[in-house]
């Protein structure tokens, strides 16, 4: 078991300090294990009350993506789920970046557990 091989596969017990632990070196790719379940989020999108309809088809387009409230004045409540946090923030900046969207506002966020 040496320590000093730079072309080491996982760590092993020998190879398991405080270093390691500071720079991350101690997970790797298999042993990280995503949680079960998703994530499900509610966002507060406001758009131009005349584009409306097409904001809500752009965003119903989206997988994951449904409506579940509706306001003449522009205002869209969208129910969304996502296997994780970065695809949920993927998920809020694309529908801030559609166009006619003046602002896209994530207010609820839950971990469903399988």
């Amino acid at each position: 078991m040496a320590q000093g091989s730079s072309n080491q596969g996982p760590l092993d017990k020998a190879t398991l300090n405080r270093r390691a632990l500071i720079t991350g070196r101690v997970l790797s790719a298999e042993r990280i294990v995503p949680p079960p379940g998703c994530e499900i989020a509610s966002i507060l999108v406001q758009a131009r009350p005349e584009r409306l309809a097409e904001v809500e088809a752009e965003i119903t387009g989206l997988s994951g993506c449904e409506i579940h409230g509706r306001d003449a004045r522009g205002k869209l409540v969208v129910v969304t789920e996502a296997p994780d946090a970065g695809s949920l923030g993927t998920m809020l900046n694309t529908i801030q970046s559609l166009q006619h969207v003046y602002s896209a506002t994530l207010v609820f966020h839950a971990i469903e557990s399988a």
